[in-house]
């Protein structure tokens, strides 16, 4: 029989519907795979959506950005990937549906939430659930801190410096109990109610098969990083070592809670300022205690990191740097400074303008600003709200998930 050029591109495509299907009826045999989020506010996600075609721009993101839109070129909506998300962004409430944009902060952008599951669905081939908790400025020191930790205890510089401030020394203790704790009991809480009823959740779970926990993404740190009076010697070896041994038994208190003990959990080390800000004591400190609890031997092939600061984008910092110095100079045009333009305080309000308006002029060319506004939307902290930024974390995520599943047979 004479094979056309038709019939065969005919015959490869059923071949690959065949394969697809075949697929989805081996992953309807398994239980739903259920991935939780956690951690402050980069986890929430400060991505704007009007920065999504900077990923384009990339020859290397390029592919990234295809997976990330629909036929229409609009953001994907995932079909088979549902997710929960708990925040502030929503009061009291939780924002429930199919994986789009939109499950990041202020319910407008996105962070690595999105390309998590759009990842694990293409790489797994199965429905997918996502639980998300997430809280802007919280710290793991306190308000995510672990019942098994044990209560947050003053150092002796606290202790001092509320005695010359004139301090209640037992109010500052029971308001700092009362805090302890909160956010990780939210988290578990709101874990604990998706799963008590997936179906509400995720239309495609199946009771017949149930489904099982297959990993925990922990992203957070900014606010222990900041905090110098639980971590007084930030510059020395060892200064964040209190932070690694309360993540360690983060792990293990979200195992116990949740009846897990074999989940995958997979720590973002904190990557603000990129891979060169990584050099400096400070930074080099917080993220090795972020990766202490990987050297454990109890948690070897099953706790897991991944290093965000690669994702850093260097071109965009390089213009937040410029902007940073005309805010400075917006300052001092209105301080009589020994090092201010305007010490003797001669210039009005409109030659302060004027002024303002030609520094930046020379600072920052037309195409900075273009660059700027296309590609950035937040501050520093937030990874300067940079889609490619969050949408690169949230694949590396996905990918290094996998992998942990794999080692853990899921």
């Amino acid at each position: 029989m004479k094979t056309t050029a038709r019939s065969s591109a005919l015959i490869a495509l059923l071949l690959c519907a065949a394969a697809f299907f075949s697929v989805r009826a081996e992953a309807a045999l398994h239980p739903l795979k259920v991935f939780i989020l956690v951690g402050q506010s980069n986890m929430q996600g400060h991505a704007d959506v009007k920065t999504f075609d900077y990923i384009g721009k990339d020859p290397k993101t390029a592919p990234l950005l295809r997976e990330m839109l629909g036929p229409n070129g609009k953001p994907k909506v995932c079909e088979h990937v549902w997710i929960s998300y708990i925040s502030p962004d929503y009061g009291a409430k939780e924002k429930n549906g199919k994986l789009t944009t939109g499950f990041g902060a202020n319910g407008e952008c996105i962070g690595p939430e999105f390309t998590f599951g759009i990842y694990i669905e293409k790489l797994l081939g199965e429905p997918v659930l996502i639980i998300k908790t997430a809280w802007g400025g919280k710290s793991l020191n306190t308000d995510f801190r672990p019942p098994g930790a044990g209560p947050y205890e003053f150092n002796e510089a606290q202790l001092e410096k509320f005695k010359q401030k004139g301090k209640d020394i037992a109010a500052m203790k029971a308001e700092k109990e009362k805090a302890t704790g909160v956010y990780y009991r939210l988290m578990i809480e709101h874990v604990r109610k998706v799963l008590s009823d997936p179906k509400k959740f995720c239309p495609d779970y199946d009771r017949a098969r149930g489904f099982e926990l297959a990993g925990f993404v922990w992203f957070q740190g900014w606010n222990d990083l900041v905090d110098g009076d639980t971590y007084p010697q930030q510059d020395q070896p060892g200064g964040y070592d209190a932070y690694g041994k309360v993540l360690a038994q983060l792990i293990r208190d979200v195992r116990r809670d949740l009846k897990a003990p074999r989940m995958p959990f997979l720590i973002g080390v904190m990557g603000v300022g990129g891979v060169k800000e990584g050099a400096k004591p400070q930074q080099s400190n917080f993220r090795n205690a972020q990766l202490a609890p990987i050297l454990l031997p109890e948690f070897k092939g099953n706790v897991g990191a991944v290093q965000t600061a690669p994702f850093w984008a260097d071109e965009l910092a390089a213009i937040d740097e410029k902007r940073e110095r005309i805010t400075q100079m917006e300052y001092l045009l209105r301080v009589k400074d020994m090092n201010a333009p305007n010490k003797d305080g001669t210039m009005n309000e409109a030659q302060q303008k004027e002024y303002l308006k030609k520094f930046e002029a020379d600072l920052i060319s037309p195409a900075d600003a273009a660059l700027w506004k296309s590609s950035a939307s937040n501050f520093g902290f937030h990874y300067l709200g940079c889609a490619k930024t969050f949408a690169l974390m949230g694949k590396a995520f996905a990918e290094a998930t996998l992998m942990m599943m794999k080692e853990q047979k899921y």
